[in-house]
């Protein structure tokens, strides 16, 4: 096995749409001895993502395109790549739909974190779906990202049980603390 250094992490970029837990927790898992990563660039398809100020705070290079021209956002997002270095790519609460040709290039290189136990409610409104189905257990699951939506190949899950109580917010808090456990413990996976 291969010692890992500061010097030959995989260059990784992030990408996010809201407030970039996920992200947070990527770039402390990246600072670690034993991660197999550097986070060295944070993509976000809106200016008003929250997350974009971890941006500053570590250090890292952000760029923000709108996705308005999908295929131009795409060719100029691929190109930072390519100059960046960029050999792997996390989504992070991204909310856009990358293209086949996108992932393509990236083929077996771009994860994703789905707040569900695909391949049970793919998309939107996972925790409202749970809830509405009275699922004893909700929960998250770390996966490869494929053209199609939330059905690459899963690399890990992670159950989170559902009380009477609960509530969509109650539940997507829990899940939440779930997939910063998740995340980390999947790239792992995917490097050792």
């Amino acid at each position: 096995m291969v010692k890992l250094t500061g010097l030959n992490k995989i260059k990784t970029a992030v990408f996010i749409s809201g407030s970039g837990s996920n992200l947070k927790n990527l770039i402390k898992f990246s600072k670690m001895k034993n991660s197999p990563l550097s986070i060295d660039l944070i993509f976000s398809n809106t200016s008003k993502a929250k997350g974009l100020r971890f941006s500053s705070q570590f250090n890292i290079k952000k760029y923000i395109s709108s996705f308005k021209d999908s295929n131009a956002s795409e060719a100029k997002i691929l190109n930072l790549l390519k100059k960046e270095n960029i050999r792997f790519i996390c989504l992070a609460g991204f909310m856009k739909i990358l293209s086949k040709s996108f992932i393509k290039k990236f083929s077996g290189k771009i994860v994703n974190i789905h707040p569900s136990l695909l391949p049970k409610y793919k998309g939107l409104d996972t925790h409202i779906k749970a809830i509405q189905n009275k699922d004893a257990v909700a929960g998250c699951t770390v996966h490869f990202v494929t053209a199609k939506l939330d059905s690459g190949k899963i690399i890990l899950q992670k159950e989170v049980k559902i009380s009477k109580k609960d509530t969509h917010t109650s539940l997507a808090k829990k899940v939440l603390k779930q997939e910063h456990k998740l995340y980390p413990a999947a790239i792992k996976k995917i490097f050792n």
